[in-house]
Formats: C-alpha cells, structure tokens, sequence
C-alpha cells in the first residue's frame, strides 16, 4: 500500500438535502491516483478534530475523502464550537434520518465527480454515524462498501420511533445495497452484544455480504483515542480490519 504524505485539504460547500448548503472538509492524496473514495459520516459529538483528523487518516492511506458537516443548519458552521452544537442537535432529539441522506448523498455526488477518482465510494461512520452509514447504504444504491463501527439504535423498539427516526434501520436490512463492515466492543450497551446478534440474525436471512467482528474489553467508541474509552490494542486491529475491507471493496 502506498502512503501519501503529501496532501491537499480543504473545505468545501455542498448542496445538501432540500437544496441547502453545508460545508464538508475534504482531503485529496497527492498524485493523479485514481484514487477510491470515502465518505464520513460524523457521529453526534459532532464534526469535531476527531473525524477532521480521521479524513486526513483516509487521505494518508490513498482514499479521496469527505465528511459533511451535518450539523450546519444547528448553527455548526465552520468555526462553531463542535461540542456547543453537539450538545444542541442532542437536545433537540438528533437530525433526522431523512435528512442525513439528503447530505450524504450530497457527499456522494461531490465524491464521483473529482478527477481522479476510481469510481468507488464507501462509507464509514461510528455511533450514530455508523447507524446512518447502515441507514443509506439499505436507501441508496450509489456506494460500494459501508463500514459501520459500533452504530448504536439500529434496533429500535415501537416507542423509539419518531418523525425524525420513522423506521427502525434493523428493517431497512433486506435493502442494503453493498457489503457492510461491523465493529463492535462486547462491553458496549448501545449496540448491545444481544443487538449486534439480532441485526447479524437479519443480515444473514436476507442472505446479505457482511463481516461483524467483536472485541472483548472494548466498549462504545474503542477508536477515540481522546477519550478514556480507548483501546489501543483493540482499535489497531480495527483499523486493519476497515483497510482490509475497503482495499477489498474500493481497490487502490
């Protein structure tokens, strides 16, 4: 695999979902490539450092790469504070599902449309980011790989659902349109062991192409390396684990 040392970044405007424009950071590898692509979906901490840094990580690996911010119409502009607008969309019962399409399939457009790109996107996204990666993966048909790493409320009980989350994501399974990477901590409640199980359950009656991997002694968010909740032994392998799958799915 090559790494790239050299790389562009910037922020971009896209037309997001209902027309309206929202900001997305990318980072290109230098070169003509081709290159795959990647996009990030955020997880309800925000479009904080942490997914900044993780689309250079994806750079770095030779991904063309781009994380939307989908928290722009809460007031989470470029220079808002990620954990002022976090504690907002929190409060306000999340963005809804619908919406988080229309972004991301935003992101997807932006994606196919740069020079340099092999024609291959994945998705990846932790937390709720993972269960919206699951979400558009089961709604769209335009991407080729989606990594979803420990999405939590991809199980949902009746008295979960609302206007903003009207379909629990465990129903949308039949539909998912590519293969789908799992990752998740044992020690972890959302998703719990017993989720993880039902949703593998649904994968494999609909005969779908997965591959879900469990870490003893890892909670919800093993890979955050700034908070106590970090694993390193576990994420390290996580992350050969993301670049195996998207090398296999994506190419280079």
């Amino acid at each position: 695999m090559s790494f790239y040392r050299g790389m562009t970044c910037e922020n971009v405007t896209i037309t997001g979902d209902k027309g309206t424009p929202i900001t997305a950071y990318t980072a290109r590898p230098a070169g003509n490539g081709p290159f795959p692509g990647v996009v990030l979906i955020h997880h309800l901490p925000g479009w904080s450092e942490l997914y900044i840094e993780t689309t250079r990580r994806f750079a770095h690996h030779g991904y063309l790469a781009i994380c939307a911010n989908l928290y722009e119409r809460e007031g989470g502009g470029s220079d808002a504070n990620p954990d002022d607008v976090a504690a907002k969309v929190r409060a306000e019962g999340g963005i809804a599902d619908s919406q988080m399409v229309g972004d991301t399939e935003a992101a997807v457009k932006w994606m196919r449309g740069q020079s340099g790109h092999n024609g291959k996107v994945g998705l990846f996204g932790s937390c709720s980011g993972g269960r919206h990666a699951f979400i558009y993966a089961c709604q769209r048909k335009d991407v080729d790989a989606c990594a979803d790493l420990w999405g939590g409320r991809v199980v949902m009980g009746k008295e979960e659902l609302n206007a903003k989350t009207p379909v629990a994501p465990i129903d949308m399974t039949k539909d998912l349109s590519c293969p789908l990477l799992g990752l998740f901590g044992n020690d972890d409640r959302a998703p719990s062991p017993e989720q993880v199980n039902q949703h593998e359950a649904e994968l494999k009656k609909h005969g779908k192409n997965y591959e879900f991997h469990r870490y003893d002694g890892a909670g919800h968010g093993f890979f955050y390396w700034h908070r106590p909740l970090y694993r390193p032994e576990q994420a390290m392998d996580g992350w050969s684990k993301v670049f195996a799958f998207f090398g296999k799915h994506l190419g280079q």
